[in-house]
């Protein structure tokens, strides 16, 4: 079997790490930038801690402020035009997933304008040119947007999370400085923290798994596990800067093999209800886990080691159930909530919600085979 690995040019990380932006626009031949990001960050201005360097450096910046959680086509033609009228030669983005998502849709469409229209994006598509030079900068410790070829565009028309895969989207170079981190609010920093947490164990446990995408998978949930909840409930700085590396390791992994059905379940609800994309996968992942279980219980021995948790002398659904326990007690120490119901999904669309996550680019990685039936009853345990 030939596997790939597809990685950034070039990353940088700790703490005031954003500072080699400048360097690198220049040594690359950079001098007009579209600066990406968004209002929520500029008021508490995290932006202007990347806007002050180019400003220094003499660089030209252009600005897209106006990008919302679960960015859609609009955000992306929105900030593509400001792009195309401003004549830009690279793109910076600061910001969560949503920000570098976006950044990357208007980077792809750039080098290749017949997918103007956005969702001719949708899937696995080998468009045929390097997007715009995309310089990343992730401000939550999450999504890993900045080491992966995928991103995620909501086409509010059809009410569908658009799964965007091509190689030709990461990021040229990408700068993980915690300190663009540490003013994460505390449900922020948990629900994307529990997104990488997913990211780690669904990579683990995918069909396409494989050594080099496990050693980062195990790392990274070890890491995610034991610094967490300090990084988001006692804002500890040194749990802060193992997140952000966390989050950035595991991306490196599922990016290279995908995810599975939590990823596929939390796509529809983030376009039926735009539910927040870390919430959605932190609800969702104890049920789906216990469900895959069945299919694949040595793996969950080994997560649960990561962990640190004793793993020996347990039967094959011990072992599942003392994995999934432990996910349930952490997200509830980091106040996520617990029930659909809770968060306000009506019932009834439940079998909706299901058609949509069955078709989604996820849910072929899943380690066990997956209907709509089981899906709809997947959700109904997590109602």
């Amino acid at each position: 079997m030939i596997n790939r690995v597809v990685l950034n040019e070039t990353s940088y990380f700790g703490r005031g790490s954003r500072r080699k932006l400048a360097d690198e626009l220049k040594s690359r031949g950079y001098g007009k930038v579209l600066l990406v990001s968004d209002a929520t960050l500029v008021e508490a201005n995290v932006t202007r801690m990347v806007s002050d360097i180019l400003i220094e450096a003499g660089i030209t910046y252009f600005e897209y402020l106006h990008i919302k959680p679960n960015p859609t086509v609009k955000n992306v033609q929105d900030g593509l035009s400001v792009a195309q009228i401003s004549n830009v030669d690279a793109i910076v983005a600061v910001g969560g997933g949503s920000v570098i998502d976006t950044a990357k849709a208007i980077s792809i469409i750039m080098t290749n304008p017949e997918h103007s229209g956005v969702t001719s994006l949708d899937g696995a598509v080998e468009t045929r040119n390097k997007g715009l030079p995309l310089f990343a900068l992730p401000t939550t410790a999450g999504t890993a947007a900045e080491v992966t070829i995928n991103y995620v565009i909501t086409d509010e028309v059809n009410m569908k999370k658009m799964v965007c895969v091509d190689v030709h989207d990461i990021p040229v170079c990408a700068i993980i400085d915690p300190d663009l981190m540490q003013g994460m609010p505390q449900i922020l920093a948990a629900s994307t923290g529990m997104d990488a947490l997913t990211h780690a164990m669904e990579g683990y446990i995918t069909k396409a798994g494989w050594l080099i995408p496990d050693m980062f998978h195990i790392n990274a949930m070890a890491l995610i596990y034991k610094n967490l909840e300090k990084a988001a409930n006692e804002k500890d700085e040194i749990a802060i800067e193992k997140m952000a590396y966390a989050q950035y390791i595991a991306g490196m992994g599922f990016s290279n093999v995908g995810l599975g059905i939590v990823h596929s379940m939390a796509h529809s609800l983030g376009a039926f209800f735009d539910t927040p994309h870390g919430i959605a996968n932190a609800l969702l992942l104890p049920h789906v886990l216990r469900f895959n279980g069945a299919v694949c219980p040595e793996l969950f021995r080994n997560m649960g080691r990561a962990f640190g948790l004793n793993m020996d002398n347990l039967n094959d659904d011990e072992a599942v159930e003392k994995v999934v326990s432990a996910i349930t007690e952490l997200s509830k120490r980091l106040g996520i909530p617990q029930t659909l119901r809770e968060i306000g999904i009506p019932e009834e669309m439940l079998p909706a919600l299901a058609n949509q996550a069955i078709n989604d680019a996820c849910t072929p990685g899943n380690p066990r085979d997956v209907t709509v039936e089981d899906i709809i009853t997947i959700y109904k345990e997590a109602y």
